[in-house]
């Protein structure tokens, strides 16, 4: 059976077993969501965010790209921040990121040149790389440096995420949304939280919207 085709099985198997198990299922699900936490991860097929966290749907707005980036000229991730924190009205937003990233480690390695787009999206990670690089290649292996660039990568989308006006906005007029940087264990399944950034703090003022209004 062709990939495809086991997935349109699968997806109707899954569908007759809510429907037995609880006939309100999909009548509940399709009025309305509200998630409290928007979970902005890796596009990697070994970390899908509701079944790592037992969320079910509704629970959590996602979105996802190569290497868990909040990129500030991108307008896909964005307008999904944007969503989320002024119409969903999320409380957490969560950057989680993952060790044995394919991501990062590409980020370590020199440019491909058959692989002209990817290269213009690491090159983010790698700028990561270039300001930490005395901390990354201190370390002794090359896995040693790819995971730590991993948390430094997290840390730095948080920090990226605080930046936008959108969070800024939030924090002064809702005091919300808390920020989490988290990585996930691809060996043991466990996430575990880097950094947290709450409304009340103090960026670094050349990142700073001065002018935003009250309300």
């Amino acid at each position: 059976m062709r990939p495809f085709e086991k997935l349109l099985l699968e997806n109707k198997a899954w569908a007759e077993e809510q429907r037995i198990r609880d006939p309100g299922y999909f009548s509940r699900l399709a009025k309305a969501q509200t998630p409290d936490i928007l979970w902005i991860g890796c596009s990697d097929s070994r970390v899908p965010a509701e079944i790592i966290v037992n969320a079910q749907p509704g629970e959590i707005f996602v979105h996802r790209n190569i290497a868990n980036q909040i990129i500030t000229t991108d307008f896909n991730s964005l307008s999904v921040i944007q969503y989320a924190v002024d119409v969903l009205k999320v409380s957490h937003v969560i950057v989680c990121g993952h060790y044995n990233c394919g991501g990062v480690k590409a980020a370590l390695s020199p440019q491909r040149s058959e692989l002209l787009i990817v290269n213009k999206w690491l090159m983010h990670i790698k700028d990561v790389y270039r300001l930490h690089q005395g901390e990354i290649n201190a370390l002794q292996s090359d896995q040693e440096r790819a995971d730590r660039l991993v948390e430094l990568n997290v840390i730095e989308q948080i920090q990226n995420l605080a930046h936008t006006s959108v969070i800024q906005h939030s924090w002064k007029r809702h005091l919300r949304p808390v920020l989490h940087g988290c990585v996930y264990g691809l060996t043991d399944g466990i996430i575990k939280e880097l950094i947290r950034l709450p409304p009340e703090t103090l960026i670094h003022p050349i990142y700073q919207y001065t002018d935003l209004p009250e309300t």
